[in-house]
């Protein structure tokens, strides 16, 4: 039996797609948040993205599902799952069974914010020094922007990955 590792089961049925040279995103920089729940598709974008040093891929090692499968009816009583085709990035791996390790490992995290326990600054210490920009002298005062946020699901790889745009915006600048 002859063996066509990239070209399927019939020898000259290899399909390869390629990008177009401009960049959608115009040399901004690109996250792309992975986990066990990415799979094919993603993989491969997040793959491509970053064999062309494209993308930062943030999160935890993906899925692994490489390849095609197609689905062969077998008349009223059935049919059959035959894999058809196995997915490469540009660099030529495969993810099948392996998945995409992330450039930056981060981990999907529960946090909890510590409360409102009291906190401590300069402008707390008896005889420091004011600020000469200062209108009021009001140390604590929770400002309007706090009080109206409300509280929302945190997604720490998300938070992350958003820390990461800043920090290469403040070094590009």
């Amino acid at each position: 039996m002859k063996s066509y590792p990239r070209g399927g089961r019939v020898e000259g049925n290899a399909q390869r797609f390629h990008a177009r040279p401009d960049d959608l995103a115009k040399g901004h920089p690109v996250v792309v948040l992975i986990n066990g729940g990415s799979a094919s598709a993603s993989e491969i974008v997040a793959g491509a993205l970053q064999d062309h040093k494209r993308a930062i891929v943030l999160g935890t090692k993906s899925f692994g599902k490489g390849s095609v499968q197609t689905i062969i009816p077998l008349g009223s009583s059935g049919a059959m799952k035959l894999t058809t085709q196995r997915y490469y990035t540009p660099s030529g791996r495969s993810i099948q069974a392996k998945g995409i390790e992330p450039d930056i490992l981060v981990e999907q995290s529960k946090v909890e914010p510590l409360g409102n326990r009291p906190s401590r600054s300069e402008s707390d210490l008896r005889g420091s020094l004011k600020n000469e920009d200062d209108k009021e002298d009001t140390p604590g005062a929770e400002s309007s922007e706090d009080a109206d946020k409300t509280e929302r699901p945190f997604d720490y790889q998300l938070v992350r990955a958003i820390d990461l745009l800043h920090g290469i915006a403040i070094f590009r600048e």
